[in-house]
């Protein structure tokens, strides 16, 4: 259990205690931080929004360091310049992760770590979030007055009571994200005649051929040809970078999947995308091809990988709630020197370069339609001849087997396989698809540094680009 300890010995500020001290070695201890750092931030004056960035960094950064042994967070106010800190600190080996320290920092850039200095005997390592105080609130705030303001509010809460909490902090931003909602109507409105469209031309086959879909086989063929209409008709010719792949509809169900591809020129390189709609229905079919002409669109207006999964994330739950699909970007800088990979919980793309082993580009986000926030794209080097394979689990996933195993099984099947995508494509699915129980995209992609532009020169002879 937490229990408040404004008498536990800390750092002092001032020649003051800080206004609350509170132990963290439990679960139960980080929830207690979360509210805890709600209240001091609403005392201080900070707006929801801020209260609900100081507690969620607190409690990332607190669930990664937990151990056994307590650590402690303390909250004091700074006077030059008027700030609000909170302080965790610890006397053992632990050090917060990588990704979970980064995460902190695009929130609260302010966060700074500070580990015990090398070679010295003391253990642990500090962290301090420093968030000035909102410009229209007391100025004349002090550590031990915001301990006045505060502990009335820190007793002990059960788990119930923190989670409810949390879920008011998550209903309040989704709440903001439908404010934006305007800027989707147009393209909402397209979405809806295209759909509209579909859902008439599937009406009027199934009425004008009801003995034909009546039997399975048939039924089948006709639900991938539907399913066809909403994938990609050719694949962009981008210099220097050779594209294949292949789509195979499960072999067990006449339903439709919702497996889909894209490749598309934007302002800042190839775009690069393999997703998957949760489900086999004309529904999931119908969802995917929304995403996909979304993803075009958006794509066209020159947004980065990341911010292009948050816009697809708020159109599906705007208009599609309940649906859920992950999603894997590549972005491929041109020149083709580097990609950058933005992935909404997808299975993680394989770079097969010629100067490593084979590598899953772990890097991810949540998936679409949950309305929680994508991190960044982390950018990869392509070396010249790297391929990049994207896929869906269709490929990998079955009942029984270990699903990184089977991952790394096509890690080395690929990096043994043929350089050329189309061949190498062909390759896996033999050896990885003979009778599929899911929809699969197999998407192969090889980079070659672009080939030099010729033009004549002002005396005829050619200048390279």
């Amino acid at each position: 259990m937490t229990t408040p300890a404004a008498r536990t010995p800390a750092p002092r500020t001032g020649g003051h205690h800080p206004a609350l001290v509170t132990a963290v070695g439990t679960e139960q201890d980080v929830f207690a931080l979360r509210r805890h750092a709600k209240a001091v931030a609403a005392a201080a004056g900070f707006d929801n929004r801020d209260q609900v960035r100081l507690a969620t960094a607190l409690s990332e950064l607190g669930r990664d360091l937990l151990r056994p042994a307590v650590m402690t967070a303390g909250f004091d106010v700074l006077s030059e310049p008027a700030a609000l800190r909170a302080s965790l600190r610890w006397h053992d080996d632990r050090a917060p992760s990588v990704e979970s320290l980064a995460a902190v920092v695009r929130l609260l850039p302010q966060t700074r770590y500070t580990p015990a200095p090398v070679g010295s005997r003391l253990r642990g390592g500090r962290i301090e979030i420093t968030c000035p105080l909102p410009p229209l609130s007391d100025h004349g705030l002090t550590t031990e007055r915001l301990r006045t303001l505060v502990e009335p509010q820190t007793a002990p809460a059960g788990a119930l009571d923190d989670l409810r909490a949390q879920t008011r902090d998550l209903l309040a931003a989704l709440e903001e994200a439908h404010a934006q909602r305007d800027e989707l109507e147009r393209l909402n409105e397209e979405l809806t005649a295209t759909n509209a469209g579909v859902m008439a031309m599937y009406a009027e086959l199934t009425v004008e051929h009801k003995d034909v879909v009546e039997r399975f086989g048939q039924e089948h063929e006709l639900a991938l040809t539907l399913q066809r209409t909403f994938l990609p008709e050719t694949l962009p010719e981008t210099p220097g970078v050779e594209l294949a792949v292949r789509y195979l509809p499960a072999a067990t169900t006449a339903e439709i999947g919702g497996d889909f591809y894209e490749a598309v020129e934007t302002p800042h390189g190839l775009l690069l995308a393999v997703g998957d709609v949760a489900g086999h229905s004309l529904k999931a079919a119908v969802v995917m091809g929304q995403l996909r002409h979304a993803l075009r669109a958006y794509a066209a207006q020159g947004h980065p990988p990341h911010v292009l999964l948050q816009h697809l994330d708020h159109l599906l739950g705007l208009h599609q709630p309940g649906w859920t699909t992950t999603l894997c970007l590549a972005l491929v800088e041109p020149g083709n020197t580097r990609v950058h990979i933005a992935n909404a919980g997808h299975l993680p793309p394989l770079l097969l370069s010629p100067d490593h082993p084979p590598r899953l580009l772990r890097d991810h986000g949540p998936l679409l339609g949950i309305g929680l926030p994508q991190p960044p794209a982390v950018t990869h080097r392509l070396a010249p001849g790297s391929r990049l394979l994207m896929v869906t689990d269709g490929l990998v996933e079955t009942r029984g087997t270990d699903l990184l195993a089977r991952l790394e099984a096509l890690g080395v099947t690929a990096a043994a396989g043929p350089e050329d995508p189309e061949a190498l494509c062909a390759d896996l699915v033999e050896v990885f698809a003979a009778e599929p129980a899911d929809d699969i995209v197999v998407f192969a992609a090889r980079f070659r540094p672009p080939p030099a532009t010729t033009t004549a020169g002002p005396s005829g002879g050619p200048v390279t680009a």
